[in-house]
């Protein structure tokens, strides 16, 4: 079963979009914040990461980089959706494998999500 980090300061976006992999057969971690998620990242094997742009701390933009810059890390699939901010996530091809505009799909996402791993 793959695990999917879910980073997002907004529990109720957190909690549906996490129901939402769950009924779709994935493990959902959840972090509030960019600091939270890679105290997680460190503690536990993540298939892939969505992440808000916008939260306390570090955000979304600020995540990315660092799983990047992490030789363990590298290659995790970072999803980014956000509302204001997704056009700054399609300007980084090389941080997001995916960009969502707030309001989503929840469809399309666990389509994207089984895709990019390979499900």
């Amino acid at each position: 079963m793959n695990t999917i980090l879910v980073v997002d300061d907004e529990y109720l976006i957190a909690d549906i979009l996490g129901f939402a992999l769950e009924d779709a057969g994935f493990l959902v971690l959840k972090a509030s914040n960019g600091t939270s998620a890679l105290e997680a990242l460190r503690d536990r094997q993540v298939d892939l990461v969505i992440t808000d742009y916008m939260m306390p701390r570090q955000n979304g933009e600020e995540l990315a980089q660092a799983i990047r810059n992490d030789v363990r890390l590298v290659h995790l699939p970072v999803v980014l959706m956000s509302g204001a901010q997704a056009g700054r996530g399609r300007d980084s091809p090389m941080l997001f494998a995916a960009v969502f505009d707030k309001p989503f799909d929840i469809d399309r996402m666990i389509a994207k999500v089984r895709e990019l791993l390979g499900t």
